[in-house]
């Protein structure tokens, strides 16, 4: 089924109207026709509004509110990913798949041995290119919510912005000695903000490590290998995914 997501200030009762890019994809990719029906979330309250379709124009798409259900596609935690700026198009997959396996916010984060180096420009044009990756990923995987991807933040800001976070995760090589980790991991209860902080290619710079712990963020070892950055945040969301949703 079709899912799609909708402003809450376009939902008028049991009407709402489609626009813009999901007009054609509605009409002439897959072709539905009225009687159909289409899954719809606002992004905010987590719930699964099903709507029929009512008319189809050349521009505008009338929809009729069926019924409303809670979703349950969403994560018991609410993750936040602190990911180092990876080179090349890894920050796309990165986004993608991560909001398939159900974080809450992606916030890039310009590091220290970070390749790529943003300009104001930049950080806009990409931001805005991540935020649409993720709005398709989450219609994908039938999320409930939006995921939200910020504007690069440095370290220091982002640090800063975890701070009030009920649990900060660092995954880091030198960890491994770390105890506890499968524990830490165990006892996150349902409801907590979970901050992942993931390096970039080269890895954290001790400062930043340093950084980190002293703003409460714990180092953790995800096993005895090391895994690229674009494995390292869909590993710990698997971890969450296991603890939190397969009882």
């Amino acid at each position: 089924m079709l899912h799609l997501f909708a402003e809450p200030s376009a939902q008028q009762g049991e009407l709402l109207t489609i626009t813009g890019g999901d007009v054609n994809h509605i009409k002439n990719v897959l072709r539905m026709r009225p009687g159909e029906e289409i899954s719809v979330s606002n992004g905010v309250d987590a719930r699964e509004y099903r709507y029929g379709i009512e008319e189809i124009g050349e521009e505008q798409i009338l929809l009729r509110l069926r019924f409303v259900k809670e979703a349950d596609t969403e994560l018991p935690v609410c993750v936040t990913l602190f990911q180092g700026i990876p080179k090349a198009d890894k920050m796309e997959w990165i986004v993608q798949k991560c909001v398939e396996l159900g974080v809450s916010e992606i916030v890039p984060v310009a590091m220290e041995r970070c390749v790529v180096k943003l300009d104001e420009k930049k950080r806009g044009r990409r931001a805005e290119r991540w935020q649409s990756i993720a709005e398709a990923a989450a219609k994908q995987s039938r999320r409930g919510i939006l995921p939200a991807v910020r504007e690069p933040m440095t370290m220091q800001e982002a640090v800063q912005y975890a701070a009030a976070m009920e649990v900060k995760l660092l995954p880091y090589e030198l960890a491994e000695n770390t105890p506890g980790t499968r524990e830490l991991i165990e006892r996150i209860e349902p409801g907590s903000r979970v901050a992942v902080f993931i390096g970039p290619e080269g890895g954290f710079a001790p400062e930043e490590v340093r950084m980190a712990q002293e703003a409460g963020v714990l180092p953790v070892t995800l096993g005895r290998r090391i895994l690229r950055t674009e494995t390292a945040g869909m590993t710990v969301l698997s971890w969450l995914i296991y603890t939190q949703e397969i009882r």
